[in-house]
């Protein structure tokens, strides 16, 4: 039929969202997409938009993927916080011993190269951590930490789940990341058992 797309647009998105996460915004170029993709030029233009566009909606499809993972891991942190925040670290650690997807995080690599993106990009990558900060800090105040404890876990705990990213992707064992988050949940468990002033 005239007009009908002759490929799966989930698909194809998939694949660019895997070839921007393997090498990162900036050292992906079209033909590399096109590689990816299977699609040429002129069919990603039409269907998928320019590069920025393309990577901008990827970034949703990984948000959406991922950020849903979260959500539902920490959804019970009014009942039992320490359970739900290593949820939410396993849902990380999961994804970066998956050998069906690259090494590493897309957001945490496009973040670490704010210097050279588009304002837009760069944005954008900012609202994703920020709103990874956000659902920390949601559920640490359900689980009745004080706003401010709250605010410096929901950064610490964040900070610490992006750098197991970009451990992994320069090589450190299943093991050392694993031993970053009991640290992690060590001093988030003291915090809790902490008296209420």
């Amino acid at each position: 039929m005239a007009g009908k797309k002759q490929f799966d647009v989930d698909v194809a998105l998939d694949a660019a969202m895997f070839q921007f996460w393997r090498a990162g915004y900036a050292d992906t170029s079209l033909d590399d997409l096109s590689r990816a993709t299977g699609l040429n030029r002129s069919s990603i233009y039409s269907s998928l938009g320019d590069k920025e566009s393309l990577f901008s909606r990827c970034l949703d499809r990984y948000a959406a993927r991922y950020g849903d993972r979260y959500d539902q891991a920490l959804a019970g942190a009014s009942e039992d916080p320490l359970r739900a925040v290593q949820a939410f670290f396993e849902v990380t650690l999961k994804r970066i011993a998956d050998p069906d997807v690259p090494d590493g995080c897309l957001v945490a690599q496009t973040a670490m190269a704010l210097p050279v993106l588009s304002p837009d990009i760069a944005t954008r990558a900012i609202e994703a951590l920020g709103l990874q900060r956000a659902r920390l800090r949601t559920a640490l105040i359900a689980a009745k930490l004080t706003d401010s404890d709250a605010d410096n876990f929901a950064v610490h705990i964040a900070a610490v789940n992006q750098s197991l990213a970009v451990m992994s992707r320069a090589g450190a064992s299943q093991k050392q990341l694993h031993t970053i988050v009991d640290i992690s949940m060590s001093a988030l468990s003291q915090a809790l058992r902490a008296p209420r002033v």
